[in-house]
């Protein structure tokens, strides 16, 4: 048995109203779900990124879902969890550095961090792949084949779903296992537990999200 330990449905302005955006950001909610776009379009793939995150903390034996429309690519769409400050301080304690969105920021700065990225259409054109990636540090730990279409033929939504269960990391996309990895804790240091979660997009993908939820794995 799974307990639901939150539920959003990301269908209003309110149902956000604690989230916390770093970098340039807009939510709009057209069709009753939140649509997340940059407010900076640029041909610089290193400008108009953000990261809009959940504002409580779960872990490390959680199962994270959620509902994916893709709209507009390209992009790229990321998933951080167990995120906190290097040292195990809270992601937003005073003492680390300010976030703008820019990826390094996230992957080699001051914070750690389980990183998913689960719809890649800016990077690669040729090859689709949802990497996980584990960091302070850039380290990259498991890689397969994205079985998302693009927004042209895509029949959305698609339900994603990010276990965290113990040290042992698994994504799937409507049921369909995508990837697994075990964090035997020699790439980055041990395995990462308690943080929390974010959405983040490289501009200038719009996407919509969806009835997040995260679900208790601990017995």
């Amino acid at each position: 048995m799974t307990e639901t330990m939150y539920r959003n449905p990301l269908a209003t302005e309110a149902d956000v109203a604690g989230f916390h955006a770093e970098g340039p950001v807009t939510l709009s909610f057209p069709q009753g779900r939140m649509r997340v776009e940059s407010t900076v379009i640029s041909d610089d793939s290193t400008q108009g990124n953000f990261v809009l995150w959940c504002p409580e903390e779960f872990g490390p034996d959680v199962e994270y879902s959620w509902d994916f429309w893709p709209i507009r690519e390209p992009g790229l769409c990321i998933v951080f969890f167990a995120a906190r400050g290097r040292g195990g301080v809270d992601l937003f304690d005073a003492s680390l550095s300010p976030r703008d969105g820019d990826y390094p920021q996230y992957h080699s700065g001051d914070i750690d961090t389980y990183h998913l990225s689960y719809f890649r259409r800016r990077i690669d054109p040729r090859l689709h792949t949802c990497n996980l990636r584990k960091s302070h540090g850039f380290h990259l730990v498991a890689t397969a084949p994205d079985p998302i279409p693009p927004v042209a033929t895509a029949v959305p939504p698609y339900r994603i779903r990010v276990r965290h269960a113990g040290k042992d990391v698994a994504m799937f996309v409507d049921d369909l296992p995508v990837l697994a990895w075990h964090d035997d804790g020699s790439t980055g240091g041990p395995a990462l537990g308690r943080g929390r979660f974010g959405f983040r997009q490289m501009s200038p993908m719009i996407a919509e999200y969806a009835n997040f939820e995260v679900r208790s794995l601990a017995a």
